[in-house]
Protein backbone atom coordinates (compact mmCIF):
# COMPACT_ATOMS: atom_id res chain seq x y z
CA UNK A 1 0.00 0.00 0.00
CA UNK A 2 1.35 3.49 -0.85
CA UNK A 3 1.82 6.20 1.78
CA UNK A 4 -1.28 8.16 0.74
CA UNK A 5 -3.46 5.04 1.00
CA UNK A 6 -1.92 4.22 4.39
CA UNK A 7 -2.79 7.67 5.72
CA UNK A 8 -6.31 7.54 4.28
CA UNK A 9 -6.78 4.20 6.04
CA UNK A 10 -5.51 5.63 9.32
CA UNK A 11 -7.74 8.72 9.18
CA UNK A 12 -10.73 6.36 9.72
CA UNK A 13 -13.36 8.86 8.66
CA UNK A 14 -16.99 8.46 9.65
CA UNK A 15 -19.43 10.54 7.66
CA UNK A 16 -22.60 12.17 8.83
CA UNK A 17 -25.21 14.64 7.60
CA UNK A 18 -27.26 16.97 9.76
CA UNK A 19 -29.04 19.64 7.71
CA UNK A 20 -31.20 20.10 4.61
CA UNK A 21 -31.15 23.84 3.90
CA UNK A 22 -32.85 26.06 1.35
CA UNK A 23 -31.88 29.73 0.99
CA UNK A 24 -33.45 32.44 -1.14
CA UNK A 25 -31.52 35.53 -2.24
CA UNK A 26 -30.30 37.74 -0.76
CA UNK A 27 -28.77 35.76 2.10
CA UNK A 28 -25.50 35.38 4.01
CA UNK A 29 -25.00 33.11 7.03
CA UNK A 30 -22.20 32.15 9.41
CA UNK A 31 -21.46 28.43 9.38
CA UNK A 32 -19.34 26.02 11.43
CA UNK A 33 -20.08 22.50 12.60
CA UNK A 34 -20.41 22.51 16.39
CA UNK A 35 -21.59 20.33 19.29
CA UNK A 36 -25.20 21.36 18.73
CA UNK A 37 -25.15 19.56 15.37
CA UNK A 38 -24.53 16.26 17.16
CA UNK A 39 -27.44 16.40 19.59
CA UNK A 40 -29.18 13.56 17.72
CA UNK A 41 -26.03 11.72 16.58
CA UNK A 42 -23.85 11.09 19.62
CA UNK A 43 -20.63 12.78 20.70
CA UNK A 44 -18.61 15.19 18.59
CA UNK A 45 -15.46 13.63 17.02
CA UNK A 46 -11.99 14.96 17.89
CA UNK A 47 -11.51 16.29 14.35
CA UNK A 48 -14.12 17.47 11.87
CA UNK A 49 -14.14 18.07 8.13
CA UNK A 50 -17.24 20.08 7.23
CA UNK A 51 -18.86 19.88 3.81
CA UNK A 52 -21.69 21.45 1.83
CA UNK A 53 -23.15 19.82 -1.26
CA UNK A 54 -25.10 22.16 -3.57
CA UNK A 55 -28.21 20.34 -4.75
CA UNK A 56 -29.63 23.30 -6.71
CA UNK A 57 -28.64 26.91 -7.36
CA UNK A 58 -25.28 28.33 -6.34
CA UNK A 59 -23.52 29.97 -3.41
CA UNK A 60 -20.28 31.63 -2.37
CA UNK A 61 -18.21 30.28 0.51
CA UNK A 62 -15.54 32.34 2.25
CA UNK A 63 -13.03 31.52 4.98
CA UNK A 64 -11.24 34.46 6.60
CA UNK A 65 -8.13 35.30 4.62
CA UNK A 66 -9.30 33.65 1.39
CA UNK A 67 -11.28 35.10 -1.55
CA UNK A 68 -14.91 34.00 -1.95
CA UNK A 69 -15.29 30.71 -3.83
CA UNK A 70 -18.34 30.11 -6.03
CA UNK A 71 -19.89 26.63 -5.77
CA UNK A 72 -22.62 25.55 -8.17
CA UNK A 73 -25.20 22.76 -8.32
CA UNK A 74 -23.54 19.34 -8.40
CA UNK A 75 -20.40 20.56 -6.61
CA UNK A 76 -19.22 19.92 -3.08
CA UNK A 77 -17.02 22.15 -0.93
CA UNK A 78 -15.05 20.67 1.98
CA UNK A 79 -13.41 22.48 4.91
CA UNK A 80 -10.67 20.10 6.15
CA UNK A 81 -10.27 21.88 9.50
CA UNK A 82 -13.90 22.94 10.02
CA UNK A 83 -12.98 26.64 9.93
CA UNK A 84 -15.68 29.19 10.66
CA UNK A 85 -16.92 30.40 7.26
CA UNK A 86 -19.55 32.43 5.44
CA UNK A 87 -22.09 31.07 2.97
CA UNK A 88 -23.82 33.68 0.82
CA UNK A 89 -25.82 34.34 -2.34
CA UNK A 90 -23.42 37.20 -3.16
CA UNK A 91 -20.09 38.19 -1.57
CA UNK A 92 -20.08 41.21 0.73
CA UNK A 93 -23.50 40.80 2.32
CA UNK A 94 -23.75 41.21 6.12
CA UNK A 95 -23.80 37.74 7.75
CA UNK A 96 -26.34 36.47 10.25
CA UNK A 97 -26.25 33.54 12.69
CA UNK A 98 -29.17 31.24 11.91
CA UNK A 99 -28.96 28.51 14.58
CA UNK A 100 -32.32 29.54 16.04
CA UNK A 101 -34.08 29.01 12.69
CA UNK A 102 -33.09 25.35 12.33
CA UNK A 103 -35.99 22.99 12.92
CA UNK A 104 -34.64 20.22 15.13
CA UNK A 105 -34.67 16.69 13.70
CA UNK A 106 -36.79 13.89 15.03
CA UNK A 107 -36.35 10.16 14.64
CA UNK A 108 -37.57 10.10 11.03
CA UNK A 109 -36.66 13.44 9.39
CA UNK A 110 -33.55 15.57 8.87
CA UNK A 111 -33.00 18.98 10.41
CA UNK A 112 -34.43 21.63 8.08
CA UNK A 113 -33.54 25.28 7.51
CA UNK A 114 -35.42 27.74 5.30
CA UNK A 115 -33.96 31.25 5.18
CA UNK A 116 -33.59 34.28 2.92
CA UNK A 117 -35.22 37.16 1.10
CA UNK A 118 -37.43 35.32 -1.37
CA UNK A 119 -35.30 35.57 -4.52
CA UNK A 120 -33.22 32.98 -6.38
CA UNK A 121 -33.23 29.67 -4.49
CA UNK A 122 -30.24 27.58 -3.46
CA UNK A 123 -30.58 24.20 -1.77
CA UNK A 124 -27.70 22.48 0.03
CA UNK A 125 -27.05 19.44 2.18
CA UNK A 126 -24.64 20.06 5.08
CA UNK A 127 -22.61 17.32 6.67
CA UNK A 128 -19.31 16.36 8.22
CA UNK A 129 -16.57 13.77 8.19
CA UNK A 130 -15.18 12.98 11.62
CA UNK A 131 -12.22 11.11 13.03
CA UNK A 132 -10.90 10.51 16.54
CA UNK A 133 -7.20 11.13 15.74
CA UNK A 134 -6.61 14.90 16.01
CA UNK A 135 -3.13 15.22 14.41
CA UNK A 136 -3.22 13.47 11.04
CA UNK A 137 -0.44 14.67 8.67
CA UNK A 138 -2.71 14.62 5.63
CA UNK A 139 -5.40 16.87 7.09
CA UNK A 140 -2.83 19.27 8.53
CA UNK A 141 -1.34 19.98 5.10
CA UNK A 142 -4.57 20.59 3.18
CA UNK A 143 -5.85 24.10 2.34
CA UNK A 144 -8.75 25.61 4.25
CA UNK A 145 -11.12 24.95 1.34
CA UNK A 146 -11.37 22.10 -1.18
CA UNK A 147 -14.01 22.16 -3.91
CA UNK A 148 -14.92 19.31 -6.21
CA UNK A 149 -16.96 19.44 -9.41
CA UNK A 150 -17.80 15.79 -9.71
CA UNK A 151 -19.61 15.41 -13.03
CA UNK A 152 -16.64 16.47 -15.20
CA UNK A 153 -14.52 13.43 -14.28
CA UNK A 154 -15.45 9.82 -14.98
CA UNK A 155 -14.35 8.76 -11.49
CA UNK A 156 -16.61 11.34 -9.87
CA UNK A 157 -19.67 11.18 -12.13
CA UNK A 158 -21.17 8.03 -10.61
CA UNK A 159 -20.51 9.34 -7.07
CA UNK A 160 -22.22 12.62 -7.96
CA UNK A 161 -25.24 10.78 -9.35
CA UNK A 162 -25.47 8.61 -6.24
CA UNK A 163 -24.94 11.61 -3.93
CA UNK A 164 -27.67 13.61 -5.70
CA UNK A 165 -30.12 10.70 -5.37
CA UNK A 166 -29.26 10.19 -1.69
CA UNK A 167 -29.68 13.94 -1.05
CA UNK A 168 -33.21 13.79 -2.47
CA UNK A 169 -33.97 10.78 -0.30
CA UNK A 170 -32.53 12.59 2.72
CA UNK A 171 -34.80 15.61 2.14
CA UNK A 172 -37.79 13.28 2.16
CA UNK A 173 -36.66 11.50 5.32
CA UNK A 174 -35.74 8.31 3.46
CA UNK A 175 -34.55 5.49 5.70
CA UNK A 176 -30.78 5.06 5.59
CA UNK A 177 -30.20 8.08 3.33
CA UNK A 178 -28.05 9.91 5.91
CA UNK A 179 -25.77 6.88 6.23
CA UNK A 180 -25.44 6.64 2.44
CA UNK A 181 -24.56 10.34 2.21
CA UNK A 182 -21.93 9.89 4.90
CA UNK A 183 -20.23 7.03 3.03
CA UNK A 184 -20.35 8.89 -0.28
CA UNK A 185 -18.84 11.97 1.38
CA UNK A 186 -15.87 9.84 2.44
CA UNK A 187 -15.30 8.85 -1.20
CA UNK A 188 -15.63 12.48 -2.29
CA UNK A 189 -13.02 13.59 0.23
CA UNK A 190 -10.55 11.02 -1.12
CA UNK A 191 -11.27 12.13 -4.68
CA UNK A 192 -10.85 15.82 -3.76
CA UNK A 193 -7.46 15.14 -2.16
CA UNK A 194 -6.30 13.10 -5.15
CA UNK A 195 -7.22 15.92 -7.54
CA UNK A 196 -5.60 18.52 -5.30
CA UNK A 197 -2.40 16.46 -5.24
CA UNK A 198 -2.42 16.06 -9.03
CA UNK A 199 -2.81 19.82 -9.55
CA UNK A 200 -0.40 20.96 -6.83
CA UNK A 201 2.32 23.21 -8.30
CA UNK A 202 6.03 22.62 -7.76
CA UNK A 203 7.75 24.36 -4.86
CA UNK A 204 5.10 23.58 -2.25
CA UNK A 205 5.89 22.20 1.19
CA UNK A 206 3.95 19.90 3.49
CA UNK A 207 3.03 16.24 3.63
CA UNK A 208 1.53 16.08 0.14
CA UNK A 209 4.54 17.89 -1.34
CA UNK A 210 6.77 15.31 0.33
CA UNK A 211 4.68 12.58 -1.23
CA UNK A 212 5.26 14.08 -4.68
CA UNK A 213 9.05 14.16 -4.22
CA UNK A 214 10.50 10.94 -5.67
CA UNK A 215 12.98 10.26 -2.86
CA UNK A 216 11.01 11.66 0.09
CA UNK A 217 7.88 9.94 -1.19
CA UNK A 218 9.79 6.66 -1.19
CA UNK A 219 10.92 7.31 2.39
CA UNK A 220 7.33 8.03 3.47
CA UNK A 221 6.17 4.79 1.87
CA UNK A 222 8.86 2.87 3.78
CA UNK A 223 7.96 4.51 7.09
CA UNK A 224 4.26 3.85 6.64
CA UNK A 225 4.47 0.27 5.43
CA UNK A 226 7.16 -0.84 7.94
CA UNK A 227 6.28 1.32 10.91
CA UNK A 228 7.69 -1.05 13.56
CA UNK A 229 11.10 -1.34 11.90
CA UNK A 230 13.89 0.30 13.98
CA UNK A 231 14.55 2.97 11.38
CA UNK A 232 17.42 5.43 11.57
CA UNK A 233 17.95 8.49 9.43
CA UNK A 234 21.08 6.87 8.00
CA UNK A 235 19.21 3.73 6.89
CA UNK A 236 16.40 5.70 5.27
CA UNK A 237 18.92 7.87 3.44
CA UNK A 238 20.61 4.75 2.04
CA UNK A 239 17.26 3.31 0.94
CA UNK A 240 16.42 6.40 -1.12
CA UNK A 241 19.92 7.02 -2.47
CA UNK A 242 20.90 10.20 -0.62
CA UNK A 243 23.53 11.12 1.91
CA UNK A 244 22.33 11.37 5.50
CA UNK A 245 22.66 15.16 5.61
CA UNK A 246 21.02 15.73 2.20
CA UNK A 247 18.14 13.41 3.06
CA UNK A 248 17.52 14.92 6.50
CA UNK A 249 17.61 18.45 5.10
CA UNK A 250 15.25 17.63 2.24
CA UNK A 251 12.80 15.70 4.43
CA UNK A 252 12.68 18.45 7.06
CA UNK A 253 12.28 21.22 4.48
CA UNK A 254 9.27 19.50 2.90
CA UNK A 255 7.53 18.06 5.96
CA UNK A 256 8.55 20.54 8.64
CA UNK A 257 9.98 17.87 10.96
CA UNK A 258 13.04 15.58 10.93
CA UNK A 259 12.44 11.99 9.78
CA UNK A 260 12.56 10.41 13.25
CA UNK A 261 10.22 13.03 14.72
CA UNK A 262 7.78 12.37 11.92
CA UNK A 263 8.00 8.61 12.51
CA UNK A 264 7.40 9.01 16.24
CA UNK A 265 4.24 11.03 15.58
CA UNK A 266 2.94 8.54 13.06
CA UNK A 267 3.53 5.61 15.42
CA UNK A 268 1.46 7.34 18.08
CA UNK A 269 -1.36 8.05 15.61
CA UNK A 270 -1.54 4.36 14.72
CA UNK A 271 -1.38 3.37 18.38
CA UNK A 272 -4.25 5.71 19.25
CA UNK A 273 -6.44 4.16 16.56
CA UNK A 274 -5.60 0.60 17.61
CA UNK A 275 -6.35 1.37 21.23
CA UNK A 276 -9.83 2.42 20.16
CA UNK A 277 -10.40 -0.31 17.58
CA UNK A 278 -8.87 -3.45 19.07
CA UNK A 279 -8.73 -5.40 22.33
CA UNK A 280 -4.95 -5.96 22.12
CA UNK A 281 -2.95 -5.14 25.23
CA UNK A 282 -1.18 -1.80 25.51
CA UNK A 283 2.16 -3.60 25.52
CA UNK A 284 1.29 -5.45 22.30
CA UNK A 285 0.19 -2.27 20.56
CA UNK A 286 3.37 -0.51 21.69
CA UNK A 287 5.46 -3.33 20.21
CA UNK A 288 3.42 -3.38 16.98
CA UNK A 289 4.11 0.28 16.28
CA UNK A 290 7.82 0.12 17.10
CA UNK A 291 8.23 0.71 20.85
CA UNK A 292 10.42 -1.83 22.64
CA UNK A 293 9.44 -0.47 26.06
CA UNK A 294 5.88 -0.14 27.34
CA UNK A 295 7.05 2.62 29.71
CA UNK A 296 8.56 4.65 26.85
CA UNK A 297 5.35 4.24 24.87
CA UNK A 298 3.24 5.44 27.80
CA UNK A 299 5.41 8.54 28.28
CA UNK A 300 5.35 9.44 24.59
CA UNK A 301 1.60 8.86 24.31
CA UNK A 302 0.85 11.04 27.32
CA UNK A 303 2.99 13.90 25.93
CA UNK A 304 0.99 13.85 22.68
CA UNK A 305 -2.56 13.08 23.82
CA UNK A 306 -2.47 14.48 27.37
CA UNK A 307 -3.67 11.17 28.82
CA UNK A 308 -2.40 7.62 29.24
CA UNK A 309 -3.11 4.93 26.63
CA UNK A 310 -5.47 3.22 29.11
CA UNK A 311 -7.45 6.43 29.64
CA UNK A 312 -7.61 7.04 25.88
CA UNK A 313 -9.00 3.54 25.38
CA UNK A 314 -11.63 4.03 28.11
CA UNK A 315 -12.78 7.30 26.51
CA UNK A 316 -13.28 5.55 23.18
CA UNK A 317 -14.87 2.37 24.50
CA UNK A 318 -18.48 3.36 23.59
CA UNK A 319 -17.42 3.99 19.97
CA UNK A 320 -16.16 0.41 19.66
Amino acid sequence: MDALSEVFAAVRLSGGVFLDAEFTAPWCVVSQVGPEDFSAQGGMPAHLIAYHYVVAGRLFVEVQGTPPLEVRAGEIVLLPRNDRHLLASTPGLPPVVIAGEVQAPDATAPAVLRHGGGGEATRIVCGYLGCDAPHNPLIATLPSLLSLEMGSHATGAWIESSFRHAAEEFAQGGAGSAAVLGKLAELLFVEAVRRYLAAMPAGQTGWLAGLQDRRIGRALALLHTRVAHPWTTEELAREVGLSRSAFAERFTALLGAPPMHYLAGWRLQLAALRLRDSAASTAQIAWDVGYESDAAFNRAFKRTFACTPAAWRRQGAPAR
